[in-house]
Formats: C-alpha cells, sequence, structure tokens
C-alpha cells in the first residue's frame, strides 16, 4: 500500500496508521535526507529477521542500525561519552550513520554484536515517525544491485511496484536521493570516516 505524505502537515490518522503498523511488527518503506530505506519497530526481533531475509544479511555479521528521534534516544540505546555527544550534537540530524557501542536495552540481535549504526535524519516525514513510536526504528537501505534501474529505489511508485508485496506499507514522500549516509565510527579513540556519503562532518 502507498501512502503519500508531506514535509508537514500530515493527518495525525496517517501518522497513527505508520505507527499502528510498526507496533504491529509490520515493515515499512519511507524517505530519509538520503535514499529511501526499509525499516521495522527496533525493538520486535521478528520484525527485524524478516529485513534481513530481505536483504540477505546475517544479523549477527552485518551491523544494524537504528533511527532515532533525538539524541536523548540515542543515548538510551547505545553508549555515548562527552566527545560523542558533542558531535552528534553538532551535526544531527543529518546524513550521517554513527557507529556507537551498543548499549542494553536492545534486543539480544543487536547485542550479539558490540557495534550499532544510529541515523538521525534530517527529514521531518520519518523523525515525525520516530518521535511518535517513540522507540526506535531499525533501518536499512532498499536492497539495489548495479545493474538495477535506478527509479526503482528513488520513485515511490515504482518502489512500490518492486517492494510493495514484501512490506507492509511504502511512504510516498516525494523522490529520492542516490547518495548514502557517511558512515563514521565513534568505537575508537577518534571518530574515523569510513565511508564518505552525502554529509560533511563537523569535527
Amino acid at each position: 500500500m502507498l501512502l503519500k505524505l508531506y514535509e508537514k502537515n500530515n493527518s495525525p490518522q496517517d501518522l497513527q496508521k505508520i505507527v499502528n503498523t510498526l507496533n504491529d511488527g509490520g515493515l515499512i518503506i519511507y524517505p530519509t535526507d538520503t535514499v529511501y530505506a526499509i525499516g521495522c519497530h527496533g525493538l520486535k526481533e521478528r520484525a527485524i529477521e524478516r529485513i534481513c531475509r530481505i536483504k540477505d544479511i546475517d544479523p549477527r555479521k552485518n551491523n544494524l542500525s537504528i533511527i532515532c528521534s533525538d539524541i536523548s534516544m540515542i543515548s538510551e540505546y547505545a553508549r555515548v561519552n562527552n566527545e560523542t555527544f558533542k558531535l552528534l550534537k553538532r551535526n544531527l540530524p543529518g546524513p550521517f550513520t554513527f557507529i556507537l557501542n551498543t548499549g542494553n536495552r536492545l534486543p539480544k540481535i543487536f547485542r550479539n554484536r558490540k557495534e550499532v549504526g544510529i541515523r538521525m535524519p534530517d527529514n521531518n516525514i520519518i523523525c515525525e515517525i520516530a518521535t511518535l513510536l517513540d522507540v526506535p526504528l531499525m533501518t536499512t537501505t532498499l536492497p539495489h544491485d548495479d545493474e538495477d534501474d535506478i527509479e526503482y529505489i528513488t520513485t515511490p511508485e515504482l518502489i512500490d511496484e518492486k517492494f510493495g508485496s514484501l512490506v507492509d506499507l511504502v511512504i510516498d514522500g516525494g523522490i529520492g536521493g542516490i547518495e548514502p549516509s557517511t558512515i563514521v565510527d565513534c568505537t575508537g579513540e577518534e571518530p574515523e570516516i569510513i565511508r564518505q556519503g552525502k554529509g560533511i562532518l563537523e569535527e
């Protein structure tokens, strides 16, 4: 099902419908400040396992990422020291994935890993959803091969055509981007950019 949303003035009923879908263990596809992504309630293991099957990834070996609504939520689910807190504050919301050490509130599918990717996109649609949900969303980019037509990961109608049967809801937030987030590893002594993407890090 395709649901049109906007940067502002979305109907509370539409937003609640999305939150209900997530609370029921459903999967959604949504816009971010980089590319369209697929996600679910970050504390529901079965939903996370569904996404891992769609992406053909092993959660024990691949880093998983979550979207948080604000920095205080980040510090609930990951370990954030003072320096990292200042770095997050300077750069979020924005097109970054920060790799942090996991806290103990995430489900065991995350706790098998010592790190978790943290996103706080500069996109009002997904921020509203994360705020209403009041827990993190597990998030990952749409499956895409280099030979695939780029429109199938940027155009909501075509995203729905290709992936709609695999998820419960596709959110149309307009044409998506193609440049991924900048990944910053904050688990060592100094932050390290391990993939330069759309975000320019302010250190």
